[in-house]
């Protein structure tokens, strides 16, 4: 049964980790549901408040780098909220509406629509903001996924 748990429990943290790049797959609670299955498998007991607090802020952080890197790349590049709005709803939707590109494309046209029809800004402006919506977004990404990877080290490090 080890095995199985093991795998069940990889499984799951690789799903966390797809959600880095489909967002809609909520990757934060996939970890946390790795180290959750962890103490229903086996036990609770190597977790301890200093373990929690770690993991928590850790999830906090998480959900802070996301928000921060997004509106760091609209903002550098001259983008308004719109941009934000636009590119946030742009990688929600980009991977539904086209496939595999969409993750990238999505964020960009999110954000230069919203900032074309918002403040009508010109369309080379408003390209630039969707550049710059790309990079927060690839930013957050690699920010992200040290995070989660540094969680499940200390998971590991915990348990093992």
């Amino acid at each position: 049964m080890d095995i199985v748990f093991w795998l069940i429990i990889a499984i799951v943290f690789m799903i966390g980790f797809i959600g880095l790049v489909y967002p809609i797959i909520p990757s934060v609670l996939f970890i946390l549901g790795g180290i959750l299955l962890y103490g229903i498998f086996y036990s609770f007991e190597p977790y301890n408040w200093g373990f929690w607090t770690i993991q928590i802020l850790l999830v906090l952080l998480l959900f802070g780098a996301d928000y921060v890197a997004n509106l760091a790349g609209v903002k550098k590049f001259g983008g308004s909220k719109a941009g934000i709005w636009g590119s946030t709803i742009g990688i929600l939707v980009g991977p539904f509406l086209i496939p595999f590109l969409g993750i990238i494309i999505g964020p960009f046209l999110g954000a230069v629509i919203a900032e074309m029809v918002v403040h009508q800004k010109n369309p080379v402006v408003a390209a630039k903001i969707g550049f710059g919506s790309v990079i927060g977004f690839v930013g957050s990404v690699v920010t992200k996924s040290i995070i989660q990877l540094f969680m499940v080290i200390y998971f590991l490090f915990t348990v093992l």
